[in-house]
């Protein structure tokens, strides 16, 4: 019988009793998808996993997202590497929280990831409870942000001038299979505070460094409630520190919760393998 233990966290939980290199029924996946939309996160250790065990899993909750500036591993067009070699000094990805691709008119509603090589030190994820941090939500603040729609793009990461451009030179040598294009300047706008597409539950939908500003309001304005919304958003009361092992598998909803790298592993390899899940049409 599926096990499900809930983390000692504002987010997060446990399964355990599950072979995911195996078919798993239709019963087991809805069972699944309640504890996900329950907890936002949830941690299967000891799974060990083929590339082609990754994807079946991801097709249970979904269809595969579009993900289009990151080059698929060889073996599998749906799998992308979340790679960090020993020696590398490039500045470390994704280390600002963000809910994944949100400047997509359809974001993916979860990610998977998979641990293959995994440093003994550092290299937590951190995942912010965004349900939680509205709930939370002060009320002078509240009635800032509660019409706004932000303007979503992948400029400043994934366009040519982006922070990833290989233009810069401390971003030689990275060993990740990261694409630029122009495709990233364009942009999509999203209500600050969304309803969840399942359960209705409403979340704060917020990413540092995708939001270029909210409608209707200038720049500078924008970039300070930025500023004060992404300290809120990632405030420790919020946030679950996950400590990653080898053959585990980790599934979020990029509905409920932001998420950020930590570095801390130099001189040590690091492999993940990553898939994103849309929502069935």
């Amino acid at each position: 019988m599926l096990v499900v233990d809930p983390i000692d966290a504002p987010c997060g939980a446990t399964v355990s009793n599950l072979d995911l290199s195996s078919d798993i029924s239709e019963q087991t996946v809805a069972e699944l998808r309640q504890a996900w939309l329950q907890h936002h996160v949830l941690v299967f250790p000891n799974q060990v996993l083929s590339p082609a065990d990754i994807e079946r899993f991801t097709l249970s909750f979904g269809n595969f997202g579009d993900d289009p500036f990151f080059s698929p591993i060889e073996e599998n067009s749906h799998i992308a590497a979340i790679s960090r070699d020993a020696n590398e000094t490039t500045p470390l990805f994704a280390e600002n929280w963000h809910t994944d691709w949100s400047f997509q008119a359809k974001p993916p509603i979860g990610t998977c990831l998979y641990g293959i090589k995994i440093p003994p030190v550092g290299g937590d994820t951190l995942f912010s409870n965004q349900h939680k941090a509205y709930d939370e939500l002060p009320v002078a603040l509240k009635e800032r942000i509660e019409h706004l729609t932000a303007i979503h793009s992948a400029e400043s990461a994934y366009s040519p001038d982006g922070v990833y451009s290989d233009k810069h030179e401390e971003n030689t040598g990275r060993s990740m299979k990261i694409v630029v294009s122009d495709e990233a300047r364009l942009s999509q706008s999203h209500p600050f505070i969304r309803p969840h597409t399942e359960t209705g539950a409403l979340a704060l939908y917020s990413t540092a460094g995708y939001i270029q500003g909210f409608s209707g309001m200038e720049v500078e304005e924008s970039k300070e409630l930025l500023q004060e919304l992404h300290q809120y958003q990632g405030s420790p009361q919020f946030v679950y520190r996950h400590k990653w092992q080898a053959n585990m598998l980790v599934m979020w909803d990029n509905r409920s919760v932001l998420h950020k790298a930590t570095g801390g592993y130099d001189g040590y390899d690091r492999l993940l393998h990553r898939t994103t899940i849309s929502q069935f049409d």
